[in-house]
């Protein structure tokens, strides 16, 4: 079972840095044995509890995608607190490719990856590659939140 413990930052980088999808559409299955069994995840659009449900959520982004690839901007580590800055660029089978910038802050117990929070601005992203929204989307975000 050691195997499957993230050492330090540098690690942890490296198998976020390999998501990718492989001929068969699978993009996380090298990274999902170092979430613990009792991963809590929340996102945007999400709210996950177990690594059951996890690996579902998981194995729909990966066949939605045609391809799919982290960039990592920046990062830090503290103590079993780690943060980072991302690129998802994602190509689609039914849509156009699209990327969506966002933060992590993930939380190791023991190793494993027990605790994962993704902050970024779904429909933010998803609008600026809708040449009729891109514009309004963000004038009204400004006007009645800025």
């Amino acid at each position: 079972m050691n195997e499957y413990k993230i050492k330090d930052l540098n690690h942890y980088l490296l198998l976020w840095k390999d998501i990718h999808s492989s001929s068969d559409g699978s993009c996380y299955d090298h990274i999902l044995p170092y979430y613990d069994e009792n991963i809590y995840f929340k996102d945007t659009v999400q709210e996950i509890r177990g690594l059951k449900d996890f690996t579902e959520m998981t194995e729909r982004l990966s066949k939605r995608s045609k391809k799919l690839e982290m960039v990592i901007h920046s990062s830090g580590m503290q103590g079993e607190l780690i943060f980072v800055e991302w690129e998802m660029i994602i190509s689609y089978k039914k849509f156009p490719k699209t990327s969506i910038s966002g933060v992590s802050r993930t939380t190791l117990k023991d190793g494993k990856i027990i605790d994962q929070r993704d902050y970024y601005d779904l429909w933010g992203d998803i609008f600026k590659n809708i040449k009729f929204l891109s514009g309004g989307y963000r004038r009204f975000m400004r006007k009645r939140f800025g």
